[in-house]
């Protein structure tokens, strides 16, 4: 009989991956990313272990979204006071926001609690071109086939 093997913490060797994200739909890049993140691509995954890589993104202003959805998606945060829901549409986001959209896109698919907060620390999010990640040498991860 074959035995499952677990990964444990000190076994797991962590990459940098350095994504472009110009032009690649919203949800097709936070899936893939939510699956690095998990470890998902790896052959040692185990759903209890945050066993992925760290992924780095630049150019998130770029991101594609597609359909009418820059008009009729909407964001909503609450206060917790009366009067306090703040709506912004997706339009508004891409072009004041666009690092927290992108980090809201891929936190939607990762598990909630303390193990998806864990794997959404390895996410680096950047508006730009440049990114303070050099000396991590990320390779370059191509999304857009």
């Amino acid at each position: 009989m074959d035995q499952t093997t677990m990964a444990k913490p000190a076994e797991i060797a962590r990459a940098w991956y350095l994504v472009d994200a110009t032009g690649i739909p919203l949800g097709r890049l936070a899936s893939r990313i939510a699956q690095i993140l998990m470890g998902k691509t790896k052959p040692i995954y185990t759903p209890n272990e945050d066993v992925g890589d760290y992924v780095i993104v630049v150019n998130a202003g770029k991101v594609k979204l597609t359909g009418d959805s820059e008009h009729k998606k909407n964001y909503y945060n609450v206060s917790g006071y009366n009067g306090g829901l703040r709506t912004r549409s997706a339009g508004t986001m891409l072009r004041e926001y666009p690092v927290e959209m992108v980090e809201r896109a891929v936190w939607g698919m990762l598990p909630k609690g303390p193990l998806g907060r864990k794997m959404l620390k390895k996410l680096h999010v950047y508006a730009g071109e440049t990114h303070e990640n050099e000396a991590q040498k990320p390779v370059v991860l191509d999304l857009s086939k």
